[in-house]
């Protein structure tokens, strides 16, 4: 909140907030206690409330909560900003639930300040398999046969089943234990920000918002409190100055998991 005072006015073209979600959680000895959900909404007034002055008039905005959250958060932005949408993205990991639904999904409402704003479609295009191939004249009609498969190239929804939390064997792996996936914030900033364009996300746990912008030619500002998490980020960030993949984008194209051809892998390694 400190630090937000000392940034210039509109200057911002993309925010991409992770706050905390309303859980008792502990961030490697920084804990964050649960809320009662009128409290959580003023927390989430008070930070919205010291960025607005940093956006353009042209800026976009990414939140992302939980089911819960949600609900609190998708009201408090509409006071706020206008709301184009909600993604809904599937995290595929989560622990086993005996009375209640395991829960696997995560929500990021998508706002901007005006009707003037950047949505690069065609930056964000989904790679997927084609299971019933239909062809005009015997040609393919609107996909593409490969020698690894036949393939079709969609407009994004706001449902993202092709994103896998990072885990072990993925290199940009940390130990925080809310890190999101370097392929989600790729979406979210090649369609909504122009190269040199700047990228606000006030937290940045371990550093992957900063990453991506880096990786995709973004100018990035990043907040984070914790000594721990900006050291990750540091490295990180140096990482990116040599190695500019993302898992599962690869020629300006994002594709399904376990679909990308074998050739892709071995050039990416």
């Amino acid at each position: 909140m400190q630090v937000l005072d000392f940034l210039p006015k509109n200057s911002v073209d993309l925010l991409f907030a992770d706050p905390c979600y309303n859980l008792d959680k502990n961030f490697h000895g920084m804990k964050f206690t649960k809320l009662e959900e009128t409290d959580y909404a003023q927390y989430t007034c008070m930070w919205i409330e010291k960025v607005i002055p940093l956006l353009k008039s042209t800026a976009t905005i990414y939140v992302c909560c939980d089911w819960k959250t949600s609900m609190i958060i998708g009201n408090v932005m509409n006071q706020y900003f206008n709301v184009i949408n909600r993604i809904t993205w599937q995290r595929e990991k989560g622990r086993g639930a005996l009375t209640n639904w395991k829960n696997a999904m995560e929500d990021i409402w998508f706002a901007t300040v005006s009707s003037n704003y950047t949505f690069n479609v065609q930056d964000v295009m989904s790679r997927r398999r084609v299971i019933a191939p239909y062809k005009v004249e015997g040609k393919p009609k609107d996909w593409e046969e490969t020698s690894e498969g036949n393939f079709r190239n969609t407009y994004p929804s706001n449902f993202w089943d092709d994103i896998s939390i990072p885990y072990w064997s993925m290199p940009e792996n940390t130990a925080h234990p809310t890190q999101k996936p370097e392929k989600l914030l790729a979406k979210l900033i090649l369609a909504s920000t122009n190269k040199g364009d700047v990228v606000l996300d006030p937290f940045l746990g371990s550093g992957t918002t900063s990453v991506v912008a880096k990786k995709l030619g973004r100018n990035y500002i990043g907040i984070e409190q914790s000594p721990l998490y900006c050291a990750w980020a540091e490295y990180r960030l140096e990482q990116a100055e040599t190695d500019k993949t993302i898992q599962g984008y690869t020629d300006g194209v994002f594709w399904e998991r376990n679909t990308l051809p074998q050739q892709h892998k071995e050039k990416k390694k």
